[in-house]
């Protein structure tokens, strides 16, 4: 894994000490740096996506890599009791997206030299256009062109087609603005240190995952998307991973270690789905997910059960660690979009099995495996591409839901759009398997009248209702 010193985490949450603002109260400073922003933009949008909390993070339970001990109500779909729409939303309007436009704000102000002041603006945008995705790809309509008046605190919710071309269109200019000649945010950048050249390549990635979303809602425009994105240069290896690394002090820890460790919880084991797929295909990142049970083997609860804490596997220790670092978009995920894109009959070079066969390596590689653990794995007739059961879908399906273990939100969007593995609702769930978020408590109490038409537009505000890019 490449490592990235992350100096910057103590501007996180003060602001630089190095500097006197002159605040009366230096613990809550009137004014701080524009580095300092996008720093915790960042931190913010990891914590999120990381998080193992149920009053939000409950997709390793939706797509049935985890499964809860004691309290299984997220486990069977009640996103209502701890109002998880609310929190999920909550996190990326009021932290990440605000914070990203304040840093942008200041940037001209902040920052003299020109060429720098042009790639922090960039910078700040892509990230901007990540949390407007996830939104996106978890609610449908949102709010977008009034989403950050502070003088209208009841904004209207955009069409999410618009959306999300508007976002395509900000992420091109952004690629075009990024110079690799010139400096960025330096150390205050915890993904990449201030690589621009690094995050040209994030950001072509984020540009052919975005843009394989609309596949089967606008095939030309998906197509043009990734050929574009691919040509103009994508992650090449793992070296390239956009991992936020914590650290072992707080609060600066990964967030499942928070989750698990610290709190001394006993909350979570394997979930039987994900373990008994592992078993029966001989895949070697079993021991890399999961702790032995109490027999030695290794096993998990059935999803939406109760599951016995002492009985089951756990999710790993290395996993678990207060520095395990969380992986925002890596090149596995590049390359099983890859073959996908080779499939739907997309110019991207190679071919569907040379990709496939790169991103389940990449993944192995990345789990602490190595290239003949790949090669020996690659070689099973269960897992072979051209022996694999299913059409293309199934194959990369399958395969990238074991791959996007820990990335519970990218399985779950990747799950809906490509229908595999198959994942059936437990028998105790409140409801159908969910292929969207309900809009938050909030939006319906306070917003009501923009709630009702955002609703109606995209067919009801239930968690059954399909979005625009999810025809199948």
């Amino acid at each position: 894994m490449k490592k990235i010193l992350i100096s910057a985490f103590g501007l996180v949450l003060l602001g630089s000490c190095a500097k006197d603002f002159s605040n009366k109260d230096p613990k809550a400073p009137s004014i701080v740096p524009s580095y300092t922003l996008f720093s915790n933009a960042e931190k913010a949008l990891s914590d999120q996506l990381a998080s193992s909390n149920v009053n939000s993070g409950i997709f390793r339970l939706v797509v049935q890599h985890w499964q809860e001990c004691t309290y299984t109500d997220e486990s069977n779909y009640d996103l209502g009791t701890r109002n998880i729409p609310q929190n999920w939303w909550a996190t990326y309007y009021l932290t990440v997206l605000q914070d990203a436009q304040a840093s942008k704000n200041l940037i001209p102000t902040d920052v003299l030299d020109a060429g720098i002041q042009k790639n922090q603006l960039a910078t700040a945008d892509i990230l901007q256009v990540y949390a407007y995705y996830i939104l996106v790809a978890t609610y449908g309509n949102i709010p977008y062109t009034q989403a950050l008046d502070i003088n209208n605190p009841f904004p209207t919710y955009d069409d999410a087609a618009t959306v999300y071309a508007d976002l395509l269109s900000r992420l091109n200019a952004d690629i075009s603005a990024l110079d690799p000649g010139v400096e960025a945010f330096g150390s205050a950048d915890l993904l990449y240190g201030g690589d621009v050249s690094a995050w040209i390549k994030f950001a072509n990635s984020l540009k052919l995952k975005m843009g394989m979303l609309l596949a089967d809602s606008d095939p030309a425009t998906a197509k043009s998307t990734v050929e574009s994105a691919v040509a103009a240069g994508v992650l090449e290896s793992n070296d390239d991973n956009a991992l936020f690394h914590y650290t072992t002090s707080t609060p600066n820890v990964n967030p499942v270690w928070t989750d698990l460790v610290q709190s001394g919880r006993k909350d979570f084991v394997a979930c039987a789905t994900l373990v008994n797929a592992l078993k029966g295909l001989n895949d070697p990142r079993l021991n890399d997910y999961f702790t032995t049970d109490a027999n030695g083997d290794y096993s998990g609860g059935d999803p939406g059960a109760s599951s016995n804490y002492a009985t089951f596997s756990k999710p790993a220790e290395a996993l678990t660690a207060a520095d395990f670092p969380y992986d925002v978009l890596d090149y596995a995920e590049v390359e099983f979009l890859l073959a996908e894109a080779v499939e739907r009959g997309m110019n991207v070079g190679g071919t569907a099995e040379s990709h496939y066969n790169a991103a389940i390596t990449a993944s192995m590689e990345f789990w602490g495996g190595s290239a003949s653990d790949a090669s020996a794995y690659l070689a099973q007739t269960s897992v072979k591409y051209s022996t694999a059961a299913g059409d293309w879908k199934e194959k990369i399906g399958m395969q990238k839901w074991i791959a996007l273990y820990n990335r519970g939100f990218d399985a779950w969007t990747e799950q809906r759009r490509l229908d595999y593995p198959e994942l059936e609702a437990p028998e105790t769930a409140l409801s159908d398997y969910p292929i969207r978020y309900t809009y938050p408590t909030n939006e319906q109490n306070l917003n009501g009248p923009n709630w009702k038409a955002a609703s109606a537009a995209i067919g009801g505000d239930e968690v059954t209702t399909k979005l625009f890019w999810d025809k199948f």
